[in-house]
């Protein structure tokens, strides 16, 4: 990409601080929450507006540059990268709440509105949106829509998609494209195409979100267990019998010694495996339900089972798994967290395998869950400075989302694939499926310069 003209022409429609392109403002850039596959891109753009970014798409285009989008940055799978160089565009200025209108359940907000100042502007009318990913302090809207972000209630309420009723994209050729809000027959619902898409299709600028009734009540406990085993047997007992928790999060001995020596929240010594078990819903009932779970952990062999009695309670209870992944880096200097998916049974088998696995490449692997989906968390741990342990550790990552496919599973829940499991596509879908999959990127990007190198293989 020739430099001088194209940085021109950006700072003519953006101005001089919507740029930068000095190798130094650049490095902060190379990579999003993924950090073992790093390139500095060409140039950084903030656009504010729609128009704005309709401006840079088309500046790109005259100039043949690659674009790729970015919101917060917390992307676990290089999704964010500017493998190819080429534009970053940051819609972290695109931070507006345009509208929340309760009559229609519905919110518009521009895609750099971070999740939790929607959750904070919804705070006391009775609503919410429903997606809740643990990067939800920081990740942004049109982030969430990029992968098709997930969370910990996924279990009850869906993923992002489920709650996205319309969004407007800026496409390949600087035509701006709207999709709803109002369901319209006769129209392709390309919001539900251009979620999970991780900006190969188009930049999505504005959101319209489906808001969510708060439950009339809620019941939350933690049950300890001696093994990771009669945890993910439990899960599954409660499911078949018809149990189905707002959320059920899992986990394990090597995640739980880092949350307690951070934190501090008091788990036995010998504790081989939480289960956070959440519940909500009309008053009715609620309490039976609960007696119900606490009487398959106890069946499960859990040794301790504590019972939030107050709001307060249960946010404490929820702490030690919001703040889990942040104590990890007391375990080491660098990790990655996977994110497979396996069908709920075969969760013990699947840790078990993990374990395996660990020892196999010498990597040491804690994990977390949602455990009610089947949706695994490994997060492997290495020290980025030493090219061997960044091998074992890439290694012990391809072999523990091959055996999610093995499984009857896949290779992602919610975090995309990005760049770190575009190898893996061809594993999970034959010929003809990526063939249509690359027909309808085609058709969006014929030049194929929407997020290059990302999602589809070549």
């Amino acid at each position: 990409m020739a430099h001088a003209p194209i940085i021109a022409d950006l700072r003519r429609n953006l101005g001089t601080a919507g740029v930068l392109y000095a190798p130094s403002d650049l490095a902060v850039y190379d990579c999003d929450a993924f950090t073992v596959a790093r390139r500095a891109p060409d140039a950084v753009v903030f656009p504010a507006t729609t128009e704005q970014v309709v401006a840079v798409v088309r500046t790109c285009r005259k100039h043949k540059a690659p674009i790729i989008a970015r919101g917060a940055g917390t992307g676990l799978a290089g999704g964010a990268t500017p493998l190819h160089g080429g534009v970053l565009v940051m819609l972290t200025r695109m931070n507006r709440v345009l509208e929340v209108s309760l009559p229609d359940r519905m919110a518009c907000v521009e895609a750099g509105v971070p999740n939790i100042q929607l959750a904070r502007r919804l705070a006391g009318t009775g609503y919410h949106f429903a997606p809740d990913p643990s990067s939800q302090g920081a990740s942004t809207i049109g982030g969430n829509v990029a992968t098709n972000a997930g969370g910990p209630h996924t279990l009850k309420y869906g993923v992002t998609v489920n709650h996205v009723l319309g969004l407007e994209a800026v496409l390949a050729d600087g035509s701006v494209l709207t999709a709803g809000p109002v369901e319209n027959p006769s129209m392709l619902p390309f919001q539900t195409i251009l979620c999970g898409s991780e900006g190969t299709l188009g930049v999505v600028t504005k959101v319209w979100v489906r808001l969510t009734r708060n439950p009339e009540s809620c019941r939350a406990l933690r049950a300890v267990f001696p093994t990771v085993d009669n945890a993910t047997a439990t899960v599954s007992r409660m499911i078949a019998a018809g149990i189905i928790p707002a959320a059920m999060e899992l986990m394990d001995r090597g995640i739980l010694e880092a949350v307690e020596e951070a934190f501090h929240f008091g788990f036995p010594p010998d504790a081989g495996a939480v289960l956070i078990v959440e519940i909500d819903g009309p008053e009715a009932g609620l309490d039976e339900t609960q007696r119900r779970i606490v009487e398959f952990c106890r069946g499960g062999s859990a040794c301790e089972v504590l019972e939030a009695q107050s709001a307060e309670e249960r946010e404490q209870l929820w702490k030690c798994r919001k703040l889990s992944v942040g104590a990890v880096g007391r375990l080491n200097n660098s990790y990655i967290i996977q994110d497979g998916v396996v069908p709920r049974t075969r969760l013990p088998h699947v840790l078990r395998r993990i374990a395996d696995i660990a020892i196999k490449h010498r990597v040491r692997i804690v994990n977390v869950a949602h455990a009610g989906d089947g949706n695994v968390h490994p997060i492997l741990l290495f020290d980025q400075r030493d090219r061997e342990e960044v091998r074992r550790a890439l290694a012990a990552g391809r072999e523990v989302l091959g055996e999610c496919i093995a499984c009857g599973g896949s290779v992602t829940a919610e975090h995309g694939i990005g760049v770190e499991k575009i190898e893996f596509m061809e594993k999970l879908f034959g010929p003809s499926d990526l063939l249509a999959m690359r027909r309808l990127r085609d058709a969006f990007d014929p030049l194929g310069r929407m997020n290059p190198g990302k999602l589809i293989p070549a």
